[in-house]
């Protein structure tokens, strides 16, 4: 059955339904409150709205800084491993200190006397002072700290090495007593030692196996002429043709 919906039959029941409720005042007030009630809901839904976005925002900038954490993490993880490393290593040192500083005085002791058979035992070079150099780490022991005293150990076996690299020529004594006469002495490194009269007339070499001096020839003295004046800057460096101190071999094992 088809409904039957006239234009003017419309406008004319609402018009009635109109004059019913301004005629009836429950009526109107009821329609109030339901408008008052639609605006009300309307307002709490726009409300809960609001808060929602808010809810997802909120979730949203938590995920955002969830992630910035986890990369911050995968980041510092190696940093905070090498660090656990160091303080492991830095624990062991610590707990193997006190061994070390008990054991340093007897170290220490031990390079002075070592240093000291290498003087007596190397060739009579600038014997004097080196020994005084020796005998001072043993008189200031008690003076300096334990670490002062290991940086002049450092330092007296240093010199004694720099004279493995060094030319040199000096004049001094040989001998004492009515035998002690002035020479001219001329070393090479650790390898030679010899010394000429100042007449050039005499001169000999050092050997270390015998622990004695050898007589030089005339050509021998001529090379070590020419070696003076080459330690003492007035000739320009060239090879020498000289008898050995000591076998390279040796220096080589002492070294």
């Amino acid at each position: 059955m088809r409904s039957f919906r006239h234009p003017c039959f419309m406008s004319l029941l609402w018009l009635g339904l109109a004059t019913a409720a301004t005629a009836d005042p429950a009526i109107h007030e009821e329609a109030r409150q339901a408008q008052y009630s639609q605006a009300e809901l309307q307002s709490r839904i726009e409300a809960a709205d609001d808060e929602m976005r808010a809810m997802l925002e909120e979730l949203r900038e938590l995920e955002r800084a969830e992630r910035r954490l986890a990369r911050e993490n995968a980041e510092l993880a190696p940093r905070i491993e090498r660090q656990a490393e160091s303080l492991s290593r830095r624990e062991v040192a610590l707990d193997t200190l006190e061994e070390t500083r008990d054991a340093l005085p007897e170290l220490q002791e031990r390079m002075v006397e070592r240093l000291e058979r290498w003087v007596e035992n190397d060739m009579p070079f600038l014997r004097q002072e080196r020994r005084a150099r020796v005998a001072s780490l043993r008189s200031q022991a008690g003076e300096l700290t334990a670490a002062e005293r290991w940086e002049r150990i450092v330092e007296a076996w240093r010199a004694e090495l720099e004279y493995g690299r060094e030319v040199d020529a000096w004049r001094g004594y040989l001998g004492d007593g009515e035998s002690r006469r002035e020479v001219d002495y001329l070393r090479l490194g650790r390898v030679g030692l010899y010394y000429l009269t100042p007449d050039g007339r005499a001169g000999r070499v050092w050997q270390a196996d015998a622990g004695s001096w050898a007589a030089l020839d005339d050509a021998q003295r001529r090379e070590i002429r020419n070696g003076l004046r080459i330690a003492r800057d007035r000739r320009a460096p060239e090879l020498l043709s000289v008898p050995l101190s000591q076998p390279l071999e040796s220096v080589e094992d002492d070294t």
